[in-house]
């Protein structure tokens, strides 16, 4: 789960039926360990990594290590049996539930949601498949806001999040478009639950947990959690800050505990074996289709999971049969680009030099070089962010960080640039009404407050911003 833009590639799968024992793949296999404690010392030393990295060939480890602190207040440090918010990854688990329940006839593909869960609107329980939920084309976007943080724990969990979500707007035609959907995989687990007359966690501990054996995985509310990391993140100014509280509650979008030797038992399944899943389903490309053409190229297919202070990364290497694990109890995407290096190390190229988080690195050049220079190499400054990612997200962070400590004049700077790099973004011409707002500038923030809802007119908070300037200004 991201950021809440919470930012995941799931892979697809094809089925192989045997495994053999092979020469190694991994370029160098001798000097594995070396190489890769030289670049995890890299990003040890910028402060932007702590966690476990894992690597495995044939689902036999190769590398496996912990580094850092699980909690820099107790000072307890990680070892490669503690527990670590996997986020997004846990949507395969959903997925391979769902894949389930199709397999014994229980729904199908074109089943829609209205089906399964009553309330939603008309297009809604109509028009969304499961395929669309699967494949993100329902419509929905994040059931995330501005008020999640202060929701009761109970307010997070599956079918308080149900509610949430029926009262979210569809950003698109069910199925004409695609974009990344917490909702819609909660809206599966729910689906699941109605089917199964069974919690989401009870499917997930009785269809995948048990029988692969994951005795270190965990489904339970986090403070039950034992052993487990507390998550990190750093402002412009490289100030740390727990990310304690921040997902409390695991659900089916995302928040299992785990470690990277149970996650590799679960992916091992999920794209070579048969416990699971049948082969028909597994060869099927409506559900598989790129992992199919990565078994051909030799690429690395990518599962990713990350929120503030929390992120980790399973790149397999299909064609080779390589599993690559990192996971950090710091901010994404450390773990994405830590991971990326080592698919690099096991290839036999050179890794990239590591750099600080995006807004960080604006931060440091802005006080060094000054605005001009930051909207000059805008892009450069922030080449360790989420390709998938809107850019505008960092220099809004930069702007709030300053908000928060009074300096209004400073995030004004970085609002304008940001609405001026970004202009048809119309989250950004909030924040710069927020701004102005603040410092008593009414007409200038219901100018932007305005623009904001003439690129958006869903926006809940412009619209009421714009009342409550009205009020003020009679």
């Amino acid at each position: 789960m991201k950021k809440i833009v919470i930012n995941i590639v799931i892979a697809t799968i094809a089925f192989i039926s045997c495994k053999t024992t092979k020469e190694s793949k991994i370029k160098d296999v001798a000097t594995l360990a070396e190489r890769v404690d030289a670049v995890v010392k890299k990003y040890e030393a910028l402060d932007i990594f702590s966690g476990i990295v894992l690597i495995a060939e044939n689902g036999n480890e190769k590398y496996h290590k912990a580094f850092g602190l699980a909690n820099r207040e107790t000072k307890e440090k990680n070892t490669v049996t503690t527990k670590f918010d996997i986020g997004s990854m846990n949507k395969a688990f959903t997925k391979t539930v769902i894949l389930q329940l199709i397999e014994e006839g229980k729904l199908t593909i074109k089943d829609s949601l209205g089906m399964y869960i009553k309330g939603f609107p008309k297009t809604a329980a109509t028009e969304i498949t499961i395929l669309h939920l699967l494949k993100h084309k329902s419509g929905y976007s994040e059931y995330w806001g501005n008020d999640f943080g202060e929701l009761t724990i109970d307010q997070k969990r599956l079918p308080a999040l149900v509610e949430r979500i029926k009262k979210l707007r569809l950003h698109f035609e069910p199925g004409t478009d695609v974009m990344y959907s917490n909702s819609g995989y909660v809206l599966l687990g729910a689906i699941i639950e109605k089917i199964t007359k069974k919690t989401y966690n009870q499917n997930v501990i009785e269809r995948i947990i048990t029988p692969l054996e994951m005795t270190e995985t965990y489904v339970v509310d986090k403070h039950l959690v034992p052993n487990k990391a507390i998550g990190y993140y750093k402002n412009m100014k490289g100030n740390i800050f727990s990310n304690v509280g921040y997902t409390e509650v695991p659900n089916p979008d995302g928040g299992f505990q785990s470690t990277p030797r149970d996650v590799v038992k679960f992916y091992n399944e999920y794209f070579y074996g048969l416990k699971l899943l049948g082969a028909s389903i597994k060869n099927n490309p409506m559900y598989f289709k790129n992992t199919i053409e990565n078994r051909k190229s030799g690429k690395a297919s990518l599962m990713a999971g990350g929120f503030r202070g929390s992120n980790t990364a399973y790149y397999e290497i299909l064609r080779d049969e390589i599993s690559i694990v990192v996971f950090a109890n710091m901010d994404e995407p450390v773990a994405e680009r830590l991971g990326a290096d080592i698919v690099d190390l096991v290839r036999g190229e050179t890794p990239k030099k590591p750099s600080l988080p995006a807004n960080q690195n604006v931060y440091k050049h802005y006080k060094k070089f000054g605005l001009k220079y930051v909207e000059d190499n805008f892009y450069k400054l922030i080449d360790n962010f989420h390709s998938e990612d809107p850019k505008g997200i960092v220099l809004n962070g930069i702007g709030y960080d300053f908000f928060k400590e009074g300096n209004i004049d400073e995030a004004l700077k970085f609002f304008k640039l940001n609405v001026k790099l970004f202009p048809k973004d119309a989250n950004l011409w909030d924040s710069l009404g927020e701004a102005h707002f603040s410092k008593g500038n009414y007409k200038k923030a219901l100018k932007h407050y305005k623009k904001a809802l003439e690129l958006d007119p869903f926006m809940e908070s412009s619209k009421g911003m714009i009342q409550k300037i009205k009020t003020k200004m009679k």
